[in-house]
């Protein structure tokens, strides 16, 4: 139970000035930089973080390779290092009502979701690679008998994480957990509206006995400090959740630098499809309303697509209309909020651009305003827009706000064409009594997920990742690690 007294008493906490962690220090941006860190509750200044300049990113990744190639990490046994993430992620949740806090006004996601999804859920994931690391081992090859053959595993470097604002501890410990538990060395580029509780991340992170230089944050804007982190030459791995359009300069800052490899999760246009034999329409209405609409659809793989048969297509429309209508949009800090702030004025802009196009198209919109203007802060009412075709923009391009399109069907195969019209291959749903249907779903729909009769809720043991423009490679599961370990052949004549 979130206690509202303890949230109370640290919503009114003004939160120290941010600076940058390099080389173990908190030091300013080189050249006094700052920038506001503006609250989307209301507007208003929280607090500033350091404006990073290149050379403070050049700073922290010659940090970075410094502290890798003394071996202090790199080489520490893997029950050291197991140690050291444990505690991390002990002290992370001894203080997670209050990064949780600090986190929602620095992005706008309802407490109730945050307190789980961001310091809770960073806690569990450091522990799971803390847990995993020293359970790693290497091959002996079945070769001929007059050689011996040993397939070694070992940290790849220097890795270069950015991350988005949406969920910044989440994703940011699905990149540091199993980088740093690998052995790997790390410069964090947190988003610019949402630094505060990755710096407070970080700040545990040194409490909890991570050496200098292993793990380095700049916080700035991404064309400068990212651009730094992504043509440097000491960054051998770089790791990245956001946009299309900053992931393609994220690769061809590898291929003008020293050819880093670079793994993308891009964002989607998911598709949740319910056909008429749902076990149970209110619960997929409920569902697929909160696979939206929970922190304002800033969630990369939202449902933002329904594909709906077209024999229950109104029905389904009336309760999932009912539903959003009980849906409570508002103060973020208040734990009986279902969706809180946008994350930025940009952003809402954004969002409503889609909607005013649905609407001038001729396109039926349920709800779609900005609300609660009086309080300064950026809110947006969930959005349901029916009439849709798949050729739309609504249906094609990424919004990354609380609209949700709706597109009729008549067949399993019309589905899956719809499914698969986009540029993008991120997440999926599909909600079926027929087990055969869900198999054949599953094998068709170009996703990294499928969830049949639900939507969300994978945890750590599972990969996930994009295929098409979603990019490439995969958080969570062991297969994570796969990014942040290099295999050494040694080849040894007996």
């Amino acid at each position: 139970m979130l206690d509202q007294s303890r949230i109370d008493a640290l919503r009114q906490t003004d939160p120290a000035p941010g600076d940058h962690l390099i080389d173990g220090a908190w030091v300013p941006a080189s050249d006094g930089g700052r920038l506001d860190v503006i609250s989307p509750l209301d507007g208003k200044r929280l607090t500033t973080i350091a404006r990073g300049t290149a050379d403070d990113g050049a700073a922290a990744t010659t940090a970075a390779r410094k502290s890798f190639d003394s071996g202090v990490w790199s080489n520490a046994a893997p029950a050291k290092r197991k140690a050291v993430l444990m505690k991390w992620a002990a002290l992370i949740e001894e203080h997670a009502l209050d990064i949780a806090v600090l986190g929602v006004r620095d992005n706008g996601t309802e407490i109730g979701m945050a307190f789980k999804a961001e310091p809770l859920s960073a806690a569990g994931t450091i522990r799971y690679y803390a847990e995993a690391i020293d359970k790693l081992a290497g091959e002996i090859a079945p070769t001929d008998p007059s050689v011996l053959a040993l397939v070694h595993r070992e940290p790849v470097g220097v890795v270069g994480a950015i991350v988005p604002w949406n969920f910044p501890l989440m994703i940011g410990a699905w990149k540091l957990a199993p980088a740093l538990a690998a052995g790997n060395s790390v410069v964090l580029k947190p988003a610019e509206t949402a630094s505060l509780s990755l710096l407070k991340l970080a700040e545990l992170g040194m409490e909890a006995g991570l050496p200098p230089g292993v793990l380095n944050v700049v916080t700035g804007e991404g064309p400068v400090v990212g651009e730094a982190i992504g043509m440097s030459m000491d960054v051998d791995v770089l790791v990245f959740t956001g946009s299309g359009p900053v992931g393609r300069r994220l690769l061809e800052y590898s291929a003008r630098s020293n050819m880093k490899r670079v793994y993308l999760e891009l964002g989607g246009k998911s598709p949740n499809i319910v056909f008429a034999d749902a076990p149970d329409l209110d619960e997929a209405a409920k569902v697929s309303a909160n696979g939206i609409f929970r922190n304002s659809g800033q969630v990369c793989v939202a449902g933002s697509r329904l594909l709906v048969e077209r024999k229950i297509h109104d029905t389904f429309v009336e309760r999932l209309t009912a539903f959003m209508s009980g849906m409570k949009v508002g103060d973020p800090l208040d734990p009986a909020t279902n969706a809180g702030a946008v994350n930025s004025e940009r952003q809402l802009t954004q969002n409503l651009s889609f909607v005013d196009e649905a609407r001038a198209a001729g396109r039926s919109v349920i709800g779609g305003s900005r609300i609660l203007e009086e309080t300064g802060g950026y809110f947006m009412e969930p959005t349901l827009v029916t009439g849709v075709t798949p050729d739309d923009r609504d249906a094609r391009d990424e919004v990354f706000g609380p609209v949700l399109a709706v597109i009729p069907f008549d067949t399993e195969e019309e589905a899956l064409r719809i499914a698969n019209g986009t540029d993008y291959g991120l997440a999926s749903a599909v909600w079926t009594s027929d087990l055969s249907r869900a198999h054949r779903m599953i094998r068709g729909i170009h996703a990294g997920v499928v969830h049949v009769n639900t939507y969300g809720g994978a945890d750590n043991t599972v990969p996930l990742g994009g295929v098409k423009q979603s990019g490439n490679g995969h958080d969570k599961s062991l297969h994570a690690l796969d990014k942040y370990l290099d295999l050494k052949t040694a080849w040894i004549k007996l």
